[in-house]
């Protein structure tokens, strides 16, 4: 069976593609800049040069049409249009023929659950579409994961649409909640078109009004370890260090772990 949004996925890789060459400027890659151009960014003939490709095959590629590049010129563009590692990993993930069936909310084992709970350190579990699914007291005392509604337990609805997650952190939050929609946006492109990732994306349009521009950027990063900095009502100042690590008993499974910085 088909993945349910094949074709979602190559129009966001055709957008994905254009969003990057309109970040680039002629003088970034070695170009003279040449007169006034009424678009920002590079042409496209510019990337199939600096790429070593036909440019019509390129212009197939950014219209979102079925094309299967190789290993070699997915490489040579991502040099040409200067992507960071996380957005070269993308663009190969974007371009694999998918077998997929359609998304279906997943399930703990029981042994993680227990792992969970026993840890001291607030600890949660979270799925691909970034549900989250299980958590400890230690993470409820700090996200009040208990407190919301089982349909609103999800680490983006969380923080860019709950008024007290966003008064939990405060100054930082902009910038925390454009880090995790730049992440999120590498899983929801292998997943676009599926109706349980268009039903969240309905739902972040609707609860957040910063959301909109950032999504439509496209950026993509890498999930990697870091810092937060949190103002709780009743702990007070927190600055909190987080890693977070794949279930061997299913890959979707990610688990968070928090520790004072």
């Amino acid at each position: 069976m088909a993945e349910p949004g094949t074709n979602s996925r190559q129009s966001e890789l055709g957008d994905f593609l254009r969003s990057r060459r309109q970040k680039l400027t002629p003088k970034a890659v070695g170009l003279s800049g040449g007169r006034r151009r009424r678009t920002p960014g590079l042409r496209r003939e510019e990337v199939a040069e600096l790429a070593g490709i036909g440019v019509d095959w390129y212009i197939r590629l950014e219209q979102g049409r079925s094309v299967s590049p190789s290993a070699a010129t997915i490489d040579a563009l991502a040099r040409a249009l200067r992507l960071t590692r996380a957005e070269h990993r993308h663009l190969r993930e974007l371009t694999q023929n998918a077998d997929r069936r359609a998304f279906v909310r997943e399930a703990v084992p029981p042994a993680v659950r227990r792992t969970v709970e026993q840890i001291n350190l607030p600890a949660y579990v979270t799925g691909r579409r970034w549900d989250i699914l299980d958590w400890n007291a230690a993470a409820d005392e700090i996200f009040a994961f208990s407190r919301l509604a089982e349909a609103d337990r999800n680490s983006l609805l969380s923080v860019l649409t709950n008024p007290a997650t966003r008064r939990l952190f405060g100054a930082s939050w902009a910038d925390e909640a454009q880090r995790m929609v730049a992440q999120f946006r590498a899983t929801h492109d292998l997943w676009a078109g599926d109706p349980a990732f268009r039903d969240l994306l309905t739902r972040l349009r609707e609860g957040c009004p910063e959301f909109t521009g950032w999504w439509e950027a496209h950026d993509v990063s890498g999930v990697a370890a870091g810092r937060k900095s949190l103002t709780h009502p009743k702990k007070g100042r927190l600055k909190l260090e987080y890693a977070s690590f794949q279930a061997n008993d299913d890959p979707a499974l990610k688990l968070v772990i928090y520790t004072t910085a």
